[in-house]
């Protein structure tokens, strides 16, 4: 790692993950299709344990919630060691999506009480949470369009939509919702934020959606689910009415980091893969794969793109440790697209060059593209990003389309 986005704690607590990673959980992945879900969270939940007894638990916690307080550059370099076990690492150390982003809005927004009924029970790994924004009748990209309505109703507001992709539903105890407030406002501020639990009478769980035929299970899930009259407290409400698009983009910057530097783990991974297959698999008598100009091809292009994705993305983890999430709001749209597009590439090289075994159960490469199709979609498409970062590239030279659209309706 370069020594510029290297610290002293780093240092000391970087080879400890690895090393875990690579003794307790990287061996789980053996039987990752024999086991049922409940089986695979209960060794999970016991290596889970021997974290917290290591010291190691709590490394993306602010240090006032009680956790070490690792910075956004220093957790992102612990996020890509966890890859290297991409449906293991995160959770046994306690920060996969969404739960880390929802650790991360409650932990700079949330009220005393919030953190004490839903933060804290999470930060101690007792329960798991959900983020309900998309919906299937509007497009993702545009987060201000939303059907989903928040009416207050005395002390409490009764929230009624239709959601999906709400990432972990399956499990979860509580979900943050984004729900319309203040529909005479400008588009940017209609939305709020509301915490709802989904033991909520009318919370409707409808279907685990099929993601390329599989529906997963627990965090690795995406569900369909409803909402008709759902009653919270008033109290429930993160920040104040009108926040919500503000605070997606708090917890969305971020958390996007926490994606590049996973995706960065998983082409590593695939990487690793496809390089140890090149050295062993015979093509003709005593001739390897690895022997071959397009296969050389594959792995010098693929060590230069990670390599180049890595300090991209530790370049804006420590622009938002400096500047905070809104000043690295083009870094952030440039390595969204740029690192999705590395690890599906890797990864599809690393299949490419297992042959038919690529496409089977033998390695984890099929499931993991299977899995991280969707990079290119979830969390702002590559097309609103390149939009973004283009818009913002020429404002600079004087075309501010925004304005100029707005003008003309």
């Amino acid at each position: 790692m370069e020594k510029v986005f290297s610290t002293e704690r780093l240092e000391k607590i970087l080879p400890q993950v690895k090393s875990f990673i690579k003794e307790d959980v990287l061996p789980l992945e053996a039987g990752h299709y024999k086991r049922s879900p409940e089986e695979t969270y209960k060794l999970l939940d016991e290596k889970r344990e021997k974290v917290k007894k290591l010291g190691l638990w709590g490394l993306h916690v602010p240090k006032d919630e009680g956790g070490m307080g690792l910075t956004l550059c220093e957790f992102g370099q612990i996020s890509e060691a966890l890859a290297r076990a991409p449906f293991y690492g995160h959770y046994t150390f306690n920060c996969q999506a969404p739960d880390i982003g929802n650790m991360e809005l409650l932990s700079k927004f949330g009220t005393k009480a919030q953190k004490d009924t839903f933060l804290h029970p999470m930060l101690e790994g007792r329960i798991r949470s959900c983020f309900a924004m998309t919906e299937p009748e509007f497009a993702g990209s545009n987060p201000t369009r939303l059907a989903t309505t928040a009416v207050k109703d005395g002390s409490h507001y009764v929230l009624n939509g239709h959601k999906w992709f709400t990432s972990s539903a399956e499990g979860a105890t509580f979900a943050i919702v984004m729900a319309v407030t203040n529909p005479d406002e400008v588009p940017h501020k209609r939305a709020s934020m509301i915490l709802m639990p989904l033991d909520t009478p009318g919370y409707k769980h409808i279907r685990k959606i099929p993601i390329f035929g599989e529906t997963g299970g627990g965090w690795a899930s995406h569900s369909e689910i409803r909402l008709e009259n759902c009653s919270v407290p008033v109290t429930n409400l993160i920040g104040e009415e009108g926040m919500g698009f503000r605070l997606a983009q708090e917890r969305l910057g971020p958390g996007r980091i926490h994606h590049c530097m996973r995706w960065i783990g998983i082409a590593e991974k695939a990487f690793d893969l496809m390089c140890r297959y090149a050295t062993l698999r015979e093509i003709e008598e005593e001739v390897v794969l690895g022997e071959k100009q397009f296969i050389q091809g594959f792995i010098a292009e693929s060590r230069v793109e990670i390599d180049a994705a890595r300090l991209l993305v530790l370049r804006t983890a420590a622009k938002i440790d400096r500047e905070g999430a809104p000043a690295a709001r083009y870094d952030i749209a440039g390595i969204k697209f740029h690192t999705a597009n590395m690890m599906l590439k890797v990864l599809d090289r690393a299949i490419q060059v297992h042959g038919g075994l690529g496409l089977t159960d033998g390695t984890m490469l099929a499931t993991i593209y299977q899995h991280e199709r969707g990079a290119r979609i979830w969390d702002g498409a590559d097309e609103v990003h390149k939009q973004s970062l283009a818009r913002g590239i020429l404002k600079q030279y004087g075309l501010d389309i925004k304005k100029k659209n707005s003008s003309r309706s």
